[in-house]
């Protein structure tokens, strides 16, 4: 819109400014022509005069000289037929006076004078001869100054481009009053265009505006939003009832096989194991299902009613999922390590999304890497209000054309676990819906990074007396390394980063707390 805008704007300004060159550009010229009309027709008048009071010899000539001399500042002369000064008031030297002499005793046409302008300067000769045409008895020469008119053509030049420019002025609001009138039912469409895409539901443009073809189309626009927002309740519906319905059924349907377990031979013993994993992974499907529709259904809330994010303490959220995992760690032979800050670290995001993230991001490092070692990091960048959950593991990693597909929905690697797909994907939307992005990197020589990057709040007050982190480290109580720097300030890119394997990383020590190390099953 702001290009269509801007040729609009172009291309009228540009019209009006060549209608007013148009108009003006003549009008200079024709102010120039008639001052130096009205210049020229006055000298010559008066030389005529000077010449026929020297025919007759009139006592006249010099009173008359005088006086224009004294109101002009013009220089004058007249000498007979040998060149000799009858009357002479004024310095009339140099050869241009000589030759303009000669030229009138040989009773010559003098040239015409070209158009005065506001810069013109210098002096005029005229000179005319006296006589009847036939005999000439000798000649008058008068030299004037240019000066005077040149300034009366400047004065009215600049009247005239005073008024072009107000006149320019006016134009320019008219055409920009003009162009926003015609361009308001465009630029509200694309408004619209702006809601839809950002999830808003059932945007609406006014459609009573801007002639019959725009009115047209905002009211099929309204028509379209409407059917989009329709096709996005009916999907969602749809998803929620699928997995609501079938969750009963497929409970019913694990009751009856769990009832089966103890009367089953042994050669059907393998088809019942495989039956009743078949039927976890099937809710486990339709769990993360519903997880999902749940948090498309939030992000367009969001999107449509904006609210003021409340922060949580990730430190205190993501070391009670710690605890929370640490059987199934043990299980899968993962060993666990926190290097979470002991001040709280404030992220705008809900308490609940947040810990869906942790879960989603520790479930699958300890599922897909056993035997490894997973390293929790929380940290913070004051001066960039960002901040990170970051789970690392130093499993066998992922390949790298894999790692810019892992956030797809019901993507799964090449392996033989069981799983939805739609973890990442999960985690990916809450993210987003907090005004973060999800961060995936490929770990050398092995493993995967998984961080969650949300908007850190206020800094909490450190008690009086207390050391105070620096603003330029992460918040991590400074024992060992971090995470990787977060990017500076500036709105968050909500599309999932993927980096693929750079520097190699330092493995995040344990920190120096037996008790807490004891407490949370860490390998010593």
């Amino acid at each position: 819109m702001t290009e269509v805008r801007r040729r609009l704007l172009i291309v009228l300004i540009a019209a009006g400014l060549g209608a007013l060159a148009a108009f003006a550009v003549p009008l200079l010229h024709t102010t120039s022509a008639e001052r130096t009309d009205q210049f020229v027709s006055r000298r010559t008048a008066d030389i005529n005069r000077f010449a026929e009071l020297a025919l007759t010899g009139s006592d006249q000539l010099e009173p008359e000289i005088d006086a224009h001399a004294d109101l002009y500042g013009d220089a004058v002369a007249v000498v007979d037929a040998a060149g000799r000064p009858i009357v002479s008031r004024g310095d009339l030297g140099g050869g241009d006076v000589v030759q303009a002499i000669d030229a009138a005793l040989r009773n010559q046409r003098q040239a015409s004078l070209p158009d005065i302008r506001p810069w013109s300067s210098g002096r005029v000769l005229f000179a005319r001869p006296v006589g009847n045409g036939v005999e000439v008895s000798g000649a008058v020469v008068l030299q004037s100054s240019r000066g005077r008119a040149a300034a009366d053509v400047g004065r009215v030049w600049g009247h005239v481009l005073l008024g072009v420019l107000a006149v320019a002025a006016v134009f320019a609001t008219v055409i920009l009053l003009l162009v926003r009138w015609v361009l308001r039912p465009i630029t509200q469409l694309e408004h619209g265009l702006r809601a839809v895409g950002k999830g808003v539901l059932a945007a609406h443009v006014p459609p009573q505006q801007g002639p019959s073809e725009v009115r047209t189309l905002l009211a099929s626009f309204n028509r379209m939003s409407d059917a989009v927002a329709d096709s996005a309740r009916r999907q969602r519906a749809l998803i929620d009832d699928t997995s609501h319905q079938l969750r009963n059924p497929l409970m019913a349907m694990r009751l009856r096989m769990d009832m089966l377990a103890g009367s089953l031979p042994d050669e059907a013993r393998d088809t019942y194991a495989s039956m009743v994993a078949q039927a976890g992974r099937l809710q486990v499907l339709l769990d993360g299902m519903r997880a999902l529709a749940v948090a498309d259904a939030a992000a367009t809330e969001l999107a449509a009613h904006p609210t003021t994010p409340v922060a949580c303490d990730a430190s205190a959220t993501v070391l009670e999922r710690i605890d929370f995992w640490l059987p199934a760690a043990d299980a899968r032979g993962v060993t666990l390590l926190d290097r979470v800050p002991v001040e709280p670290i404030p992220l705008l995001c809900a308490d609940t999304d947040l810990e869906q993230i942790v879960d989603v991001l520790l479930d699958n490092a300890i599922k897909y890497a056993p035997g490894s070692t997973v390293t929790v990091t929380v940290a913070a960048r004051w001066s960039s209000g960002r901040g990170r959950v970051t789970v690392a593991d130093d499993g066998i990693g992922v390949p790298p054309g894999e790692l810019p597909h892992l956030t797809e929905r019901f993507r799964r690697g090449k392996h033989d676990l069981s799983g939805s797909g739609l973890g990442l994907a999960i985690a990916e939307r809450l993210v987003t819906n907090n005004g973060g992005r999800l961060i995936l990197e490929s770990l050398t020589p092995h493993g995967l990074s998984v961080a969650a990057e949300l908007p850190v709040g206020e800094r909490p007050t450190p008690p009086a007396g207390g050391p105070r982190p620096s603003d330029d480290r992460p918040a991590d109580g400074g024992r060992g390394a971090g995470p990787p720097a977060v990017p500076g300030p500036g709105r968050a890119d909500t599309m999932p980063t993927v980096v693929l394997p750079r520097v190699p990383r330092r493995r995040a020590r344990r920190r120096d707390d037996p008790a807490r190390a004891t407490a949370r099953g860490v390998a010593s």
